[in-house]
């Protein structure tokens, strides 16, 4: 039996609105990463140090921030809240520039820092195996964004 033109349209048409969906979860991942992410990927020449948590509010934790280097202790950084962040941990943290920000260092602030991408390649996953139906390339974006998922657990 022949398929019709317009059968084969349908079936164009699915595949280029899936891949645009599993694109447009892909690079909403990166977007979102990359903010934190390039302070700690491209962290030589930015200030490190350590924070002591003194405290956290909804969304932030703060306390007084020690420099590696010659640079002058301060107080009231601000380092984004997560569950493993409690009152009185020291964390090893690199600076945003031009900010009162800090982003942790180190393997666990990579996999902090690159979570919503993991997160996102697992969403892509279902899209790009149940949607186009490539099932080992499905398969790889899983186990790739469940690593960045389960190393993020693991590390923080």
């Amino acid at each position: 039996m022949k398929r019709s033109s317009s059968h084969r349209a349908l079936t164009y048409g699915r595949y280029f609105l899936m891949s645009l969906v599993a694109l447009v979860l892909l690079v909403a991942g990166v977007w979102s990463s990359w903010g934190t992410a390039q302070h700690v990927i491209l962290s030589k020449g930015r200030e490190h140090g350590t924070i002591t948590v003194t405290g956290c509010g909804e969304e932030t934790c703060t306390g007084p921030y020690d420099p590696d280097g010659a640079a002058a202790p301060r107080t009231g950084m601000t380092i984004e809240k997560s569950v493993a962040v409690e009152k009185g941990a020291k964390l090893a943290v690199v600076v945003k520039p031009g900010t009162a920000e800090v982003v942790r260092a180190g393997t666990g602030g990579l996999f902090h820092a690159w979570l919503p991408l993991g997160g996102a390649l697992v969403l892509g996953a279902l899209v790009i195996g149940g949607g186009l139906g490539l099932t080992r390339c499905a398969w790889a974006a899983a186990a790739l964004g469940g690593g960045v998922l389960a190393g993020a657990f693991l590390t923080i």
